[in-house]
Protein backbone atom coordinates (compact mmCIF):
# COMPACT_ATOMS: atom_id res chain seq x y z
CA UNK A 1 0.00 0.00 0.00
CA UNK A 2 1.28 3.40 -1.16
CA UNK A 3 0.15 6.86 0.16
CA UNK A 4 1.57 9.79 -1.19
CA UNK A 5 1.92 12.93 1.18
CA UNK A 6 -0.43 16.15 -0.61
CA UNK A 7 0.66 19.17 2.26
CA UNK A 8 -1.20 21.26 -0.83
CA UNK A 9 -4.16 20.37 0.40
CA UNK A 10 -3.90 21.63 3.88
CA UNK A 11 -2.16 24.75 3.27
CA UNK A 12 -5.26 26.35 2.39
CA UNK A 13 -6.23 24.99 6.01
CA UNK A 14 -3.54 26.93 7.86
CA UNK A 15 -5.40 30.24 8.91
CA UNK A 16 -8.26 28.33 10.18
CA UNK A 17 -5.43 25.88 12.57
CA UNK A 18 -3.91 29.12 13.56
CA UNK A 19 -6.92 30.83 14.39
CA UNK A 20 -7.16 27.64 16.69
CA UNK A 21 -3.76 27.97 18.10
CA UNK A 22 -4.52 31.49 19.53
CA UNK A 23 -8.29 29.55 21.14
CA UNK A 24 -5.88 27.20 22.69
CA UNK A 25 -3.78 29.75 23.92
CA UNK A 26 -6.40 31.89 25.37
CA UNK A 27 -7.87 28.87 27.38
CA UNK A 28 -4.67 27.61 28.47
CA UNK A 29 -3.70 31.33 29.47
CA UNK A 30 -6.85 32.24 31.42
CA UNK A 31 -7.39 28.46 33.05
CA UNK A 32 -3.42 28.96 34.47
CA UNK A 33 -3.95 32.68 35.68
CA UNK A 34 -7.38 31.60 37.24
CA UNK A 35 -5.44 28.36 38.74
CA UNK A 36 -2.39 30.07 39.86
CA UNK A 37 -4.65 32.34 42.04
CA UNK A 38 -6.28 29.91 43.53
CA UNK A 39 -3.22 27.86 44.08
CA UNK A 40 -1.57 30.14 46.01
CA UNK A 41 -4.53 30.82 47.86
CA UNK A 42 -4.79 27.63 48.99
CA UNK A 43 -0.97 27.09 49.48
CA UNK A 44 -0.78 29.87 51.91
CA UNK A 45 -3.53 27.99 53.90
CA UNK A 46 -2.06 24.88 53.63
CA UNK A 47 1.14 26.71 55.50
CA UNK A 48 -0.29 29.09 57.63
CA UNK A 49 -4.36 29.26 58.41
CA UNK A 50 -6.24 27.43 60.53
CA UNK A 51 -6.19 23.98 60.50
CA UNK A 52 -9.42 23.42 59.57
CA UNK A 53 -9.40 25.63 56.63
CA UNK A 54 -6.52 24.09 55.60
CA UNK A 55 -8.23 20.38 55.75
CA UNK A 56 -10.63 21.78 53.14
CA UNK A 57 -8.05 23.28 51.11
CA UNK A 58 -6.16 19.55 50.90
CA UNK A 59 -9.69 17.82 50.29
CA UNK A 60 -10.08 20.18 47.57
CA UNK A 61 -6.18 19.09 46.35
CA UNK A 62 -7.02 15.53 46.78
CA UNK A 63 -9.53 15.29 44.76
CA UNK A 64 -8.78 17.34 41.51
CA UNK A 65 -5.10 15.36 41.80
CA UNK A 66 -6.96 11.96 41.50
CA UNK A 67 -9.82 12.33 39.40
CA UNK A 68 -9.32 12.61 35.86
CA UNK A 69 -9.37 16.14 34.21
CA UNK A 70 -11.51 15.08 31.37
CA UNK A 71 -14.29 13.52 34.38
CA UNK A 72 -14.11 17.11 35.80
CA UNK A 73 -14.68 19.03 32.78
CA UNK A 74 -16.98 15.84 31.78
CA UNK A 75 -19.43 16.92 35.14
CA UNK A 76 -19.29 20.74 34.81
CA UNK A 77 -20.53 20.51 31.41
CA UNK A 78 -23.02 17.42 31.21
CA UNK A 79 -23.57 16.99 34.84
CA UNK A 80 -24.49 20.48 36.00
CA UNK A 81 -27.47 21.43 33.71
CA UNK A 82 -29.17 18.40 35.77
CA UNK A 83 -29.16 20.88 38.81
CA UNK A 84 -30.35 23.73 35.95
CA UNK A 85 -26.28 25.13 35.91
CA UNK A 86 -25.71 25.77 32.35
CA UNK A 87 -22.01 26.24 31.23
CA UNK A 88 -21.10 26.63 27.17
CA UNK A 89 -18.48 24.13 26.14
CA UNK A 90 -15.43 26.67 26.10
CA UNK A 91 -16.43 28.32 30.20
CA UNK A 92 -16.64 24.38 31.38
CA UNK A 93 -13.62 24.03 29.47
CA UNK A 94 -11.64 26.75 31.10
CA UNK A 95 -13.42 26.04 34.76
CA UNK A 96 -12.44 22.62 34.57
CA UNK A 97 -9.03 23.21 33.78
CA UNK A 98 -8.83 26.49 35.85
CA UNK A 99 -9.68 23.72 39.00
CA UNK A 100 -7.53 21.20 37.85
CA UNK A 101 -4.90 23.42 37.54
CA UNK A 102 -5.18 25.22 40.88
CA UNK A 103 -4.76 21.60 42.73
CA UNK A 104 -1.49 21.31 41.13
CA UNK A 105 -0.13 24.67 41.66
CA UNK A 106 -1.17 24.97 45.38
CA UNK A 107 1.11 21.59 45.88
CA UNK A 108 4.23 23.62 43.77
CA UNK A 109 3.54 26.69 45.61
CA UNK A 110 3.29 24.64 48.96
CA UNK A 111 6.30 23.57 48.81
CA UNK A 112 8.14 26.97 48.00
CA UNK A 113 6.33 28.37 50.99
CA UNK A 114 7.65 25.71 53.28
CA UNK A 115 11.29 26.82 52.11
CA UNK A 116 10.98 30.14 53.54
CA UNK A 117 14.24 31.25 55.81
CA UNK A 118 13.37 31.05 59.73
CA UNK A 119 15.19 34.04 59.95
CA UNK A 120 13.50 36.06 57.74
CA UNK A 121 9.85 35.51 59.30
CA UNK A 122 11.66 36.13 62.40
CA UNK A 123 12.87 39.34 61.04
CA UNK A 124 9.34 40.12 59.57
CA UNK A 125 7.48 39.36 63.37
CA UNK A 126 10.11 41.73 64.82
CA UNK A 127 8.77 44.67 62.51
CA UNK A 128 5.12 43.88 63.69
CA UNK A 129 4.24 42.48 60.02
CA UNK A 130 0.68 40.94 60.52
CA UNK A 131 0.97 36.94 58.86
CA UNK A 132 -0.84 38.46 55.43
CA UNK A 133 1.99 41.18 55.35
CA UNK A 134 4.71 38.67 56.12
CA UNK A 135 3.18 36.52 52.86
CA UNK A 136 3.29 39.59 50.72
CA UNK A 137 6.66 41.43 51.53
CA UNK A 138 8.68 38.37 52.47
CA UNK A 139 7.39 35.19 51.32
CA UNK A 140 6.08 35.73 47.80
CA UNK A 141 9.24 37.68 46.70
CA UNK A 142 11.35 35.02 48.29
CA UNK A 143 9.74 32.03 46.72
CA UNK A 144 9.12 34.00 43.20
CA UNK A 145 12.67 33.03 42.15
CA UNK A 146 12.37 29.38 43.29
CA UNK A 147 8.84 28.71 41.91
CA UNK A 148 8.97 30.43 38.53
CA UNK A 149 10.87 27.13 36.34
CA UNK A 150 8.35 24.58 37.79
CA UNK A 151 5.30 27.20 37.15
CA UNK A 152 6.73 28.04 33.77
CA UNK A 153 6.36 24.00 32.99
CA UNK A 154 2.77 23.80 34.34
CA UNK A 155 1.81 26.22 32.23
CA UNK A 156 3.37 24.54 29.20
CA UNK A 157 1.37 21.16 30.66
CA UNK A 158 -1.73 23.15 30.73
CA UNK A 159 -1.36 24.79 27.04
CA UNK A 160 -1.10 20.79 25.76
CA UNK A 161 -3.92 19.89 27.85
CA UNK A 162 -6.44 22.42 26.18
CA UNK A 163 -6.61 19.98 23.03
CA UNK A 164 -9.37 17.93 25.46
CA UNK A 165 -11.58 21.22 24.74
CA UNK A 166 -12.10 19.52 20.96
CA UNK A 167 -13.92 16.81 23.07
CA UNK A 168 -16.45 19.23 23.76
CA UNK A 169 -16.61 20.96 20.66
CA UNK A 170 -14.44 23.93 21.29
CA UNK A 171 -12.74 25.01 17.66
CA UNK A 172 -8.90 24.94 19.39
CA UNK A 173 -6.35 23.97 17.79
CA UNK A 174 -7.14 19.98 18.02
CA UNK A 175 -10.73 20.74 17.18
CA UNK A 176 -9.72 22.36 13.77
CA UNK A 177 -7.57 19.93 13.11
CA UNK A 178 -10.63 17.11 13.53
CA UNK A 179 -13.38 19.59 11.31
CA UNK A 180 -10.43 19.64 8.93
CA UNK A 181 -9.41 15.98 8.74
CA UNK A 182 -13.02 15.07 8.14
CA UNK A 183 -13.30 17.61 5.73
CA UNK A 184 -9.69 16.59 3.46
CA UNK A 185 -8.85 13.05 4.95
CA UNK A 186 -5.62 13.98 5.12
CA UNK A 187 -4.88 12.55 7.93
CA UNK A 188 -1.20 12.21 8.09
CA UNK A 189 -0.61 15.39 6.81
CA UNK A 190 -3.48 17.74 9.02
CA UNK A 191 -1.82 15.84 12.40
CA UNK A 192 1.82 16.02 11.55
CA UNK A 193 0.94 20.02 10.58
CA UNK A 194 -1.23 19.85 13.90
CA UNK A 195 1.87 18.79 16.13
CA UNK A 196 4.48 21.58 14.38
CA UNK A 197 2.19 24.16 15.54
CA UNK A 198 1.93 22.86 18.88
CA UNK A 199 5.83 22.51 19.27
CA UNK A 200 6.01 26.10 17.71
CA UNK A 201 3.63 27.05 20.45
CA UNK A 202 4.95 25.40 23.29
CA UNK A 203 8.39 26.67 22.68
CA UNK A 204 7.51 30.23 22.24
CA UNK A 205 5.61 30.19 25.09
CA UNK A 206 8.79 28.63 26.67
CA UNK A 207 11.21 31.31 25.66
CA UNK A 208 8.85 34.07 26.43
CA UNK A 209 8.60 32.54 30.47
CA UNK A 210 12.07 32.05 30.40
CA UNK A 211 13.43 35.67 29.37
CA UNK A 212 10.78 36.88 31.76
CA UNK A 213 11.77 34.84 34.55
CA UNK A 214 15.40 35.95 34.08
CA UNK A 215 13.95 39.92 33.99
CA UNK A 216 12.17 39.59 37.07
CA UNK A 217 13.46 37.43 39.14
CA UNK A 218 16.93 36.05 38.12
CA UNK A 219 15.53 32.31 37.24
CA UNK A 220 17.45 30.22 34.70
CA UNK A 221 15.32 27.99 32.95
CA UNK A 222 16.53 25.61 30.32
CA UNK A 223 15.07 25.95 27.33
CA UNK A 224 16.59 22.27 26.30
Amino acid sequence: MSYTLQYGQIWPFLPRLLEGAVVSLQIAVLAFCGGLFIGTACAAIRTFGPRWLARVAGLYVVFFTNTPQLVQIYFLYFALPDMGILLSSFAAVVIGMTLNAGAYLTEIQRAGFESRRASEMEAAEVMGFTRLQQIRYVILPHVARVLFPPLSNQFIIVTLGTSMAAVFGVEELTGEAFNINSQTFRSIEVFTVTAGIYVVLTLAASVALAFMGRALFRARTELI
